[in-house]
């Protein structure tokens, strides 16, 4: 359900799925990177990835595991072109969750270099 309302921008039913005190954390050295914490912080990181891919995010879901009761582990196929620039990465997406609830995400990917590159200016 994450994914599809990531996928078609529904921030409503991502929203939903989210504490309210929601963080995100992105790695590598570039303006999508490091902590994005709240609903509005981790929102406007998301618009960032569509606005600088020009909408060519695709993220395709390879599998989910849950780790105990309170983890849940996905990893994409995520890929995106950007002019002459394209990104083509695993991404992992560590999923904390409380009372329901994702709280945290931990993000990690095949190759942060490549997204350093990609995401950068």
């Amino acid at each position: 359900k994450g994914y599809d309302a990531f996928t078609s921008g529904d921030m409503d039913t991502l929203t939903t799925l989210m504490t309210d005190d929601i963080s995100h954390t992105a790695p590598g050295n570039n303006p999508t990177s490091g902590e994005h914490e709240g609903h509005d912080d981790v929102f406007k990181m998301y618009g960032d990835l569509f606005e600088r891919s020009g909408g060519t995010l695709q993220v395709e879901l390879l599998d989910v595991t849950a780790k105990g009761d309170d983890k849940v582990v996905s990893r994409h196929h995520a890929t995106a072109q950007r002019g002459d620039k394209k990104l083509d990465v695993e991404e992992t997406l560590e999923f904390t969750i409380v009372g329901g609830k994702i709280a945290h995400i931990d993000e990690s990917s095949s190759d942060v270099g490549a997204e350093d590159a990609f995401w950068s200016d």
